[in-house]
């Protein structure tokens, strides 16, 4: 089956758009990790999947770009408004179910992807690294589009989604890479 005949089905299991894009336009910009390295999101260090633990900016750029197309997705959700910070973690949760959703019906049919959806991984409550322990799955790690310094704004654009959907939403992007 295409990536392009999977986009229909990946709707159905919740995205609220999705697109097919040959990696060479995926734009990346090494300059994305700096908002890693401020720890924006909190998880840095403190997840494997996360910077610095996989790998530096040329590492993970370079992998990305091993891959030849992509299935990029999008969730969007509505909150009350900008403040709500509950709605926007309730979205991230609605996010990574319809990204884990997407993954079991992608393979159905592949086996060498590489996923990469918002935020850090969640498989665990706490990451092992905290512990100084190995990765307790590291078969189910997902790491962010952004730690992959991916452009998500220009991405969106060059796939036809909006970035920002309007007032009183969320939106969250993912990504499967595929050889």
């Amino acid at each position: 089956m295409t990536l392009e005949a999977k986009l229909e089905k990946i709707l159905e299991l919740g995205a609220y758009k999705a697109a097919v894009i040959d990696v060479e336009k995926i734009p990346f910009d090494e300059g994305l990790r700096r908002f890693c390295e401020v720890n924006h999101c909190g998880h840095y260090g403190k997840n494997y999947s996360c910077p610095p633990h996989i790998g530096d900016v040329e590492t993970v750029i370079a992998e990305a770009k091993s891959y030849q197309r992509a299935i990029i997705y999008q969730t969007v959700t509505e909150i009350e408004n900008s403040y709500d910070f509950e709605g926007m973690m309730a979205a991230a949760k609605k996010h990574s179910k319809v990204s884990k959703l997407i993954d079991a019906e992608l393979q159905k049919d592949y086996s060498d992807y590489l996923m990469l959806t918002a935020g850090g991984c969640d498989v665990c409550k706490v990451c092992a690294v905290i512990d100084n322990e190995p990765c307790r799955f590291p078969e189910k790690a997902v790491s962010s589009v952004e730690a992959y310094c991916i452009d998500v704004s220009l991405l969106a654009r060059d796939c036809g989604m909006k970035y920002v959907n309007g007032p009183n939403t969320v939106t969250y992007f993912g990504a499967f890479l595929f050889k």
